[in-house]
């Protein structure tokens, strides 16, 4: 498909499908944000999108202060029918070759057949969901936020019978209330944009009354954990908006998008002031930056550009850094230091929000012509 079929696609996304595009073709992952009565809404909307744009699988976790990591290891699980049916196909084929063969021969393909038959029971042929749909996460005990940290690290999961490797098309959605914590500090940095639904603008999937319905499996014991998944589209005889190869192309074409020197500069000084901003707790870090990089390449093949503008830069700022600021509190403030007052310091902190701080940045910064 040609650049501009795709940027013509791209532009009848809403915000939510948008969000999720661009984590698929940048292989990162996402924080998407609503208010508490818009979670299940917003949840539904996540599964429709899995489904019926990108038709992938996908499983969606329910967190807790009780979620264990057994229930965080099974619950981003889903069913996969490869690798038992595979060897029983090996083998089928074989048998047939043989069944001509001699008494004897027809015997050791017998045994043979049975240890295979027997192994099968004990091989856990399930796989991790393409995309992972954890709600609440932040909830969940700090140790059950460390797995996931390690599986986006090590793209693997590690359980009682196997290990489990991501998919090559892998995406972690963290669905978090807009009013509730923040992930551990680790993980937030991990994440790559941050993004908030306001359920006003509404859901177009869900609302829109697809066929599509999805199933969702047998409670886990454990309440506050439950995975879902959406069946196979493409046994439905319906193609994905975007396919693999489409975001392959926007992958492509935003690894090739061009970044000048003026614009680099923009970006770097956007960082620098945001690192030195005084309502600013623990800097700007370095893994932010990149994901700053990535950000903007990426979002240039989306609005049909080759190049980076830069209100592309302005843009990517207001995604990455919502969710990594961390605002100070008055009696760390660094003027503090040099004697100022308490009160004075504690009256000009109140009510500054990251968004605030960000876009006092890009006031602050010269927009290279």
């Amino acid at each position: 498909m040609d650049p501009q079929s795709l940027v013509e696609r791209v532009q009848e996304l809403a915000d939510v499908e948008l969000a999720t595009l661009l984590c698929l073709v940048a292989g990162q992952h996402c924080i998407i944000q609503t208010e508490p009565g818009g979670l299940d809404s917003l949840e539904q909307e996540l599964q429709l999108v899995a489904a019926n744009i990108f038709g992938l699988s996908h499983a969606v976790l329910h967190c807790s202060e009780s979620t264990t990591l057994e229930d965080f290891s099974n619950g981003i699980l889903v069913a996969s029918k490869t690798p038992a049916e595979e060897r029983r196909a090996r083998f089928g084929s074989e048998a047939e070759k043989a069944r001509d063969s001699t008494p004897l021969r027809r015997g050791s393909q017998y045994r043979l057949r049975q240890e295979l038959v027997d192994d099968t029971q004990y091989q856990d042929d399930r796989r991790i969901a393409n995309i992972i749909i954890a709600r609440d996460l932040n909830q969940a005990d700090h140790q059950i936020q460390i797995q996931a940290l390690e599986l986006l690290r090590t793209n693997r999961i590690f359980t009682h019978t196997a290990v489990f490797a991501t998919p090559k098309t892998f995406l972690v959605v963290f669905l978090l209330s807009s009013s509730g914590p923040h992930l551990v500090n680790h993980l937030n940095d991990h994440v790559f944009i941050s993004h908030y639904h306001d359920p006003e603008d509404g859901f177009p999937n869900l609302e829109a009354g697809s066929e599509w319905a999805f199933e969702e499996d047998q409670m886990s014991l454990t309440p506050g954990v439950r995975r879902s998944e959406a069946p196979d589209v493409s046994n439905q005889g319906r193609d994905p908006i975007f396919g693999p190869n489409n975001i392959q192309a926007l992958t492509a074409l935003g690894d090739a998008a061009t970044v000048t020197a003026e614009v680099k500069q923009y970006l770097q000084n956007i960082v620098t002031f945001l690192r030195l901003h005084r309502a600013v707790a623990g800097g700007i870090t370095p893994r932010a930056t990149r994901h700053f990089d990535l950000l903007v390449k990426h979002l240039a093949p989306l609005h049909g550009l080759e190049f980076v503008t830069p209100s592309l830069v302005a843009l990517a700022a207001r995604k990455i850094y919502p969710h990594r600021i961390a605002i100070t509190t008055p009696e760390n403030e660094r003027s503090m230091q040099y004697g100022s007052d308490l009160a004075a310091v504690a009256a000009m902190l109140e009510g500054v929000t990251p968004e605030q701080v960000i876009d006092e940045v890009l006031g602050a910064v010269e927009v290279p012509l």
